[in-house]
């Protein structure tokens, strides 16, 4: 018999105070008050609408949260809230906030970053794996380095972070309200990715700390992280899988979503991401190191 996951739901958006009073506007797929797992979703510098569709996808499975960093998209960022650590400080109080345990972070670019940050300071015991997704966060050995989007420009930048074509963004095309909101965001970016951009040079010295199940996915033909990037960022943890994506850039999930979700679905708790088969919990286990 072949059981049919339920369609994704539409998401719901709120804003949620957290302790120290920083607000974070969180949309959320599935029912927040009914559930006690689920998955929280950390975009990156392309803002939230690039972990939509996976959001979406996980949502089948149970309850997702995409949080808007604050200062993307035009929500309030305070000025005491301007490193990536802040934000992971941020998310693990809404993980209490919203009365989640065994959580699957999973994050996107510097999203992965700050996933990383929850994964060494989950000192109430939140988070039950994480998933990185083309995540930066550790200092890149020479020959090796993260490109900057903001110095490429729109253009070069697109070139890099896609394989295919079709997903690139035509400037010319682009009104100039949407120039100005992605202007906007990379220059939140600029502030939470901080200088030198896009890594801590001590963060890879902590991930020891780091003791649940981690996924880390990369594509093969990511322009803006190398996938040799990728792998130094698996071999930092004490369990980590690591899964190349073929045919995809920096935003695997919007280029190969089949293949993404596949992945999760093959490596994250059965309570986080639906009925996993023994063949593929198997394999997932073999992976891992």
């Amino acid at each position: 018999m072949t059981v049919h996951a339920p369609a994704p739901s539409a998401p719901t958006t709120r804003t949620i105070t957290l302790p120290g009073g920083v607000t974070v506007t969180v949309d959320e797929y599935g029912d927040a008050a009914a559930a006690s797992t689920g998955a929280l979703v950390l975009h990156g510098g392309a803002g939230p609408g690039s972990v939509a569709g996976l959001a979406a996808a996980l949502s089948r499975y149970g309850y997702v949260a995409v949080p808007t960093h604050p200062g993307f998209d035009g929500t309030p960022r305070p000025e005491s809230t301007d490193t990536i650590a802040d934000l992971a400080v941020a998310y693990l109080d809404l993980l209490d906030a919203l009365g989640l345990s065994s959580v699957m972070v999973a994050g996107n670019s510097v999203g992965g970053w700050t996933a990383a940050e929850m994964g060494t300071r989950d000192n109430h015991r939140r988070i039950g794996s994480l998933v990185l997704l083309a995540a930066t966060g550790i200092k890149p050995e020479p020959p090796l380095e993260i490109a900057d989007p903001a110095r490429l420009g729109p253009a070069k930048a697109g070139e890099l972070a896609f394989h295919n074509p079709q997903y690139r963004l035509d400037p010319a095309a682009l009104s100039e309200e949407r120039k100005a909101a992605m202007a906007a965001n990379q220059r939140t970016l600029a502030v939470y990715a901080g200088d030198p951009f896009c890594y801590d040079p001590k963060l890879g010295g902590r991930l020891h700390r780091v003791t649940v199940p981690v996924l880390v996915l990369a594509g093969e033909q990511d322009g803006i992280v190398p996938l040799a990037y990728e792998r130094a960022l698996a071999d930092a943890f004490p369990r980590a899988t690591f899964r190349p994506v073929p045919e995809a850039g920096h935003f695997p999930q919007i280029e190969q979503p089949a293949q993404v979700l596949d992945a999760i679905r093959a490596f994250v708790p059965t309570e986080a991401a639906g009925e996993v088969s023994g063949e593929a919990a198997s394999k997932a286990a073999a992976e891992r190191r």
